[in-house]
């Protein structure tokens, strides 16, 4: 514990052992008592007008590929001035709270939009574990979800800090920005051409063929990945532990270089972030409750109804893009944005 004593020359602090840590004053210096709890209390509350803005861009760039959280860094950044201090990441930031909830928001939304895919999927799990046999489309996908997910998992939990804390900074956010364009670009140029499927559902134990919906088609396709190729493109998310390196962007590209269209490898990288996105979002929850961020309770809620708003209509886009169009003019944003980024913070 430091308490600090007004000298006439200078303040002298004086280091106080075995004394519970707390704020107060010495002598009516005015001069808080904990320097780790002082420097909690300096940590401006994310506002109303913050929180809605930040939860617009979240929910639009999580799955947009041009990286949330490198967007999280750098916009806050560009603006500069409160928002720059309200809006920073650190450990014990009420703003890295305020993003986790959004995250969750994020999360829900894209459970919402996949709904019926996720029906299929846990009812596939289900069966498959009972009968003890994958046999199924649907038990095969939901055991693909289930190992692919595995390494990001673990990669989050012993990385995602460290990376945080040591690049969670303007400078290499734009980097990565940048080099997430040109890896988006070089995907569209070099990966495989693309290749029609034709789903086969003769197999199925049906008298009656039934009439199949195009999301159950595209299921049925991201089902015949062999399971090396699943746990390949579900790695690809761990790079997206970089701030500038998209989740969804990096996660078509593996998807892309394995041969899926831009349509499937879409989905499947939705399907794959659920998961990820809602487990790293609960974990970290507590955090927003803690005495330091209880002042951005009620911002963080209103921004994760902006961001889960963002982030379903964003979904709703990019399956309909991507039926048609490529990577390219999001390689071309991330390209503009990293140097444009990175001449500005350097100079």
């Amino acid at each position: 514990m430091f308490i600090y004593v007004n000298n006439a020359e200078r303040a002298l602090p004086l280091i106080l052992p075995g004394v519970n840590c707390g704020v107060g004053t010495f002598r009516g210096a005015g001069i808080p008592v904990c320097a780790k709890k002082t420097e909690r209390l300096r940590m401006s509350a994310v506002t109303y007008v913050e929180a809605i803005v930040v939860g617009a861009v979240q929910g639009v760039s999580e799955l947009f590929p041009v990286s949330s959280l490198g967007h999280s860094i750098l916009f806050p950044a560009w603006l500069g001035g409160q928002w720059a201090r309200d809006l920073s990441i650190g450990k014990d930031s009420p703003y890295l709270a305020v993003l986790v909830a959004m995250h969750v928001a994020t999360a829900l939304a894209l459970v919402v939009f996949f709904r019926k895919d996720w029906v299929r999927v846990i009812g596939g799990l289900w069966t498959s574990i009972r009968d003890r046999e994958v046999r199924t489309p649907d038990q095969r996908l939901a055991w693909l979800l289930i190992l692919a997910t595995i390494p990001v998992g673990l990669a989050g939990l012993l990385l995602e800090g460290l990376l945080r804390d040591h690049l969670g900074k303007p400078v290499p956010a734009a980097i990565f920005l940048a080099l997430n364009g040109g890896v988006l670009y070089a995907a569209e140029k070099f990966s495989r051409p693309r290749t029609e499927d034709t789903v086969d559902f003769s197999a199925e134990d049906t008298l009656v063929m039934r009439a199949v919906t195009v999301e159950e088609a595209a299921d049925v396709r991201l089902a015949k990945l062999r399971v090396g190729e699943a746990v390949l493109i579900g790695s690809a998310q761990i790079l997206a532990l970089l701030p500038g390196i998209s989740r969804s962007g990096i996660t078509m590209v593996a998807g892309l270089r394995r041969g899926l269209t831009h349509e499937d490898a879409a989905r499947f990288a939705f399907l794959l972030a659920t998961p990820v996105i809602l487990a790293a979002g609960v974990l970290k929850m507590p955090s927003l409750f803690l005495p330091e961020n209880q002042a951005s309770l009620g911002p963080a809620l209103v921004g994760s109804l902006v961001a889960g708003v963002a982030s379903y209509i964003a979904v709703r886009f990019l399956t309909s893009y991507f039926e048609t169009r490529t990577l390219t003019p999001f390689a071309i944003y991330c390209v503009v944005a990293g140097i444009g980024s990175l001449v500005y913070f350097s100079v």
